[in-house]
């Protein structure tokens, strides 16, 4: 099996530095997906994929892309889903992994939040990214490159 490839939501991602030093410090290519706004790197580990404009069009790329046992890291819940339906690793920008067990519970939250948030029984405001979850992002990141090159057999 091939080492595990690191693919990220690059949209609005607060840890693109982070996920290319546990990366590198693994040996792992780092796919980083967007619609634009991402800049080019010459470290030929780094890739950097621009698609079309458009509500899902990066997701759509990862999950065509991603392979079992490869990383996908991502805030959107629905892309961890489909990307877990592949057999992929999932880690959300804060350290949170998403898994077979977990992912049901978050898609119903999910759900759940946005109809709150039109009905107007609650406001639609994320909590503030904190430098505790950037370190329990690259603690965790760390693990599951690990756990997925051990998997790969290498």
């Amino acid at each position: 099996m091939p080492d595990p490839t690191i693919f990220v939501d690059a949209d609005a991602c607060p840890v693109k530095d982070e996920a290319m030093r546990v990366a590198e410090r693994l040996g792992l290519v780092v796919t980083f997906v967007s619609n634009g706004g991402v800049r080019p790197s010459r470290d030929p580990m780094v890739r950097v994929v621009v698609v079309a404009a458009g509500a899902d069009a990066a997701d759509d790329w990862i999950v065509e892309q991603a392979q079992v046992n490869d990383i996908v890291l991502t805030a959107d819940i629905p892309l961890a889903s489909r990307a877990i339906d592949k057999g992929c690793h999932v880690l959300g920008f804060t350290g949170k992994p998403f898994t077979p067990a977990s992912i049901g519970m978050a898609l119903a939250m999910r759900d759940l939040k946005q109809h709150l948030r039109e009905t107007g029984e609650i406001k639609g405001y994320n909590p503030g990214f904190r430098p505790a979850d950037r370190s329990a992002f690259l603690s965790a990141l760390d693990t599951l490159g690990r756990r997925a090159k051990a998997a790969a057999g290498k």
